[in-house]
């Protein structure tokens, strides 16, 4: 989940006009291999927002009675989708016998379902989200000055598969140095000629799928569970509300490039992840709290996947921090094989992986104590907003370590 907010087309101008000549090169070179699969955020946008004025102004709002019922309808079709799907790709891999005609016809019919109530879906949880921020105090960036009781930027949001992301990394240390969004619709074997290509610029790419984006409205992915679409609905918003405040504006230097600083990216994403999380489980349990207690938790396994995240992750700074590079990018493919033979799927391990999910300090990929450091700022401060109040207002990791002392 990635903020790309319209901000950035903006000061993505700046970052052209003003590159240095290395900087330059490498990125034309990005440019010229990304170019025929690049998603255009800014056609996008001016589609989208159009298409929510016409809505606003021609279209006909229906009231709702049971708002929960249509949400909870909306997901239980979500689950019926992927399971179809599944059974569909089982049947063409020749593992299971079935008619594909009416399995596809099916699948055609639910999909339509889904398609007929994603616009309602988006309206009551976005209102839900709102109501939950509300009661927390959390209503814009400036109510410390102007004490409007409502809420900005307003909180939009399309359930809709985001684009992919191409994350570049240097192969000598983890850290994002490039984000680009990519098609929607990419195959595998796109995803692996791209980072094929872009690898031969001496570093360390990978494209990955993402759950949400922080573009205005926001992209949340539509195949998610109830309780991830709305935690990564408000995250989305969350990044544009901090836009407005010292934290996030940095980070927007840091996306565009301006003004990279990946301690402070990493505190945005943590900071968003935490109070999102919190937002989530307040509207589950206000609204869904039957639908959220009967979904089926995951088996415990003996074997943890956290754990082995870690200590691979530990294992490949160490390499790098030695100046073995090649030893770590072979370390890493062995544990990728090892944890596919686990049942973790990973297409990909290396630098540009532990980069993107290393910039969310409580994930089992991050090493950084910027995470520890963030829930004890959050475990001291008295209330959601306190917590969110004191962490926009940071501009260094110096400023959060000094907060929790």
């Amino acid at each position: 989940m990635r903020l790309k907010p319209v901000i950035f087309i903006l000061l993505s101008l700046c970052l052209i006009s003003g590159s240095c000549a290395p900087a330059a090169n490498f990125d034309s070179s990005l440019k010229s291999i990304v170019n025929p699969y690049q998603f255009s955020i800014a056609q996008w946008e001016f589609e989208t927002i159009t298409g929510e004025l016409n809505s606003l102004i021609f279209g006909k709002g229906e009231r709702i009675e049971d708002k929960a019922g249509v949400v909870v309808g909306y997901f239980n079709l979500v689950e019926q989708i992927k399971n179809l799907e599944a059974e569909i790709a089982a049947v063409n891999a020749g593992y299971k016998a079935g008619d594909l005609t009416s399995l596809e016809a099916e699948l055609d019919m639910l999909q339509q379902q889904k398609a007929a109530l994603t616009n309602a879906v988006e309206k009551i949880i976005a209102g839900q989200i709102r109501e939950a921020l509300a009661e927390q105090g959390i209503l814009h960036p400036l109510y410390k000055y102007i004490k409007l009781k409502v809420g900005f930027p307003p909180l939009i949001f399309e359930l809709e598969p985001p684009p992919h992301l191409l994350v570049v990394s240097p192969r000598d240390r983890i850290e994002s140095m490039r984000e680009v969004q990519l098609q929607k619709d990419l195959s595998v074997e796109a995803m692996e000629s791209i980072e094929e290509q872009v690898d031969k610029l001496g570093v360390s790419s990978l494209v990955v799928g993402i759950g949400g984006l922080g573009t205005y409205p926001a992209f949340v992915m539509d195949d998610a569970s109830l309780q991830f679409t709305i935690e990564t609905a408000a995250h989305e918003w969350l990044h544009s509300y901090l836009a407005f405040k010292p934290l996030g504006f940095l980070y927007l230097l840091d996306v565009t490039g301006l003004a990279r600083n990946y301690d402070i990216a990493t505190m945005n994403e943590t900071v968003v992840g935490i109070v999102s999380k919190e937002i989530g489980t307040i509207v589950c349990q206000t609204y869904y709290p039957y639908y959220a207690n009967s979904q089926q938790p995951a088996e415990e396994s003996e074997f943890d996947f956290n754990r082995e995240m870690r200590e691979i992750r530990q294992t490949v700074d160490t390499y790098l921090a030695q100046g073995e590079i090649s030893q770590a990018e072979k370390f890493m493919e062995e544990k990728r094989q090892y944890l596919v033979s686990m049942g973790y799927h990973i297409r990909k391990l290396n630098q540009a992986y532990f980069a993107f999910h290393g910039t969310y300090a409580d994930s089992p990929t991050s090493i950084s104590p910027i995470g520890a450091e963030l829930k004890q700022l959050r475990e001291q401060s008295t209330s959601l907003k306190a917590f969110l109040d004191t962490a926009a207002a940071m501009t260094s990791r110096q400023d959060l370590s000094l907060s929790i002392q």
